[in-house]
């Protein structure tokens, strides 16, 4: 899978130092075991004397990621065959201040503040399988209004300030400048999403499916449903009104790897953004979508699209995708060193993620390929022992 994607992923780099360097911290990241420090990558491709090289192609070597990344997707693009992307939240716990993007914060995941990094992560993702193509790391106010902690962290003039929502809006749109073919975008990061973020999908031509939570305000935007008329009402009180309208929606379930079938119960009405009647005489339409997994609870999944012609099979399925990521993250991202760079440098962060990335990707592709084979050789198996058909 190396010999696969290192030609196209490196082709960028003009000098075949930087190549070789490239490939061995492709390597130190598929092969190493624990942390993916600089020096533990160095310990399986070339010992000590590796590590000083290794070290300043990421940290002091000037290549620019964006065509790396770039490579990225047309590879992804062709091999995991993508359904959406899911831009994934990736909060990262750290100690110390020196990291770049260092800061506290509350992560609506997890239910609680962290001191570390935050980034998104734009994955494309199908049922079977998925992976990282871009990175962006969201920094805070202190990291870009003090000049010395921009210049020690090697912070580029054009990174300015922007909201988490802006942020994870950009990891996934950057994309369509490389030439990438738009998908429906999926936000599961409740705290993402606001009428400003979807107006930048809408703006761009790309689809989007956002999670959004139960307090979040809505209009009506059909005359035959209670609550036409009635102003901004909460999503999850406005779905009460259409309990009678669910039905059962099979889809794929791939938190746990091979995916699953699961079925829930899924209603949906057509609403509108609170603002839209006075921006617009003929407002944009959303269709606001619940999830009940317990048939007599609350819903247990509220999403928002712009796919309002969609099933809503359909819809559930894109929406699950999520799963598949975040599975993904967990199971190979982590192992391939996603969270695990520590460095000040702004630059070397997404050098390092963009790697990673990488590595992500040798290593799926290579886990899908050897679970064919074993499928293959299973049905290979079951015609051999199958007893011939006797005939006359």
């Amino acid at each position: 899978m190396i010999a696969e994607l290192g030609p196209q992923l490196f082709t960028s780099l003009r000098r075949s130092d930087q190549r070789a360097r490239g490939e061995q911290y492709l390597r130190g990241l598929l092969y190493a075991e624990g942390r993916k420090s600089i020096r533990n990558l160095a310990t399986v491709v070339g010992g000590a004397g590796t590590e000083q090289s290794l070290h300043h192609f990421i940290t002091e070597s000037t290549w620019n990621w964006a065509p790396m990344r770039a490579a990225l997707t047309r590879h992804v693009e062709r091999t995991v065959r993508p359904r959406a992307w899911v831009v994934q939240s990736m909060p990262i716990q750290k100690a110390g201040e020196q990291t770049v993007g260092i800061d506290r914060r509350f992560v609506p995941e997890l239910g609680y503040s962290v001191h570390g990094q935050h980034s998104f992560g734009m994955w494309m993702a199908s049922e079977a399988m998925s992976a990282p193509v871009n990175w962006r790391l969201h920094l805070s106010a202190p990291w870009l209004e003090n000049e010395e902690k921009r210049r020690r962290a090697d912070i580029p003039d054009w990174v300015e300030k922007e909201s988490p929502g802006e942020c994870a809006a950009a990891s996934a749109l950057e994309a369509l400048e490389w030439g990438a073919e738009a998908r429906p975008v999926v936000l599961p990061s409740r705290d993402v999403v606001s009428s400003s973020v979807l107006s930048r999908f809408h703006t761009a031509g790309v689809p989007v499916i956002a999670r959004l939570r139960p307090m979040d305000q809505l209009r009506v935007a059909d005359t035959a449903m209670p609550g036409y008329g009635a102003g901004p009402i909460p999503v999850a009180d406005m779905l009460q009104h259409v309990r009678g309208l669910r039905r059962p929606v099979e889809w794929l379930d791939g938190s746990s790897g091979a995916p699953v079938v699961r079925e829930s119960l899924v209603a949906g009405i057509r609403v509108e953004l609170p603002q839209a009647r006075r921006a617009a005489s003929s407002p944009q339409q959303w269709l606001l979508m619940g999830e009940w997994t317990d048939r007599n609870g609350p819903p247990s999944e509220l999403w928002l699209t712009d796919l309002t012609t969609m099933s809503l099979d359909g819809l559930t399925r894109l929406a699950k995708l999520s799963k598949r990521t975040a599975f993904d993250s967990a199971a190979t991202g982590e192992q391939v060193g996603l969270r695990d760079f520590t460095g000040r440098s702004f630059q070397a962060w997404h050098r390092h993620l963009t790697l990673s990335s990488a590595a992500h990707i040798v290593s799926i592709g290579a886990d899908h390929a050897a679970s064919r084979m074993r499928a293959a050789g299973a049905a290979g198996s079951r015609a051999v022992g199958r007893p011939q058909r006797q005939t006359d």
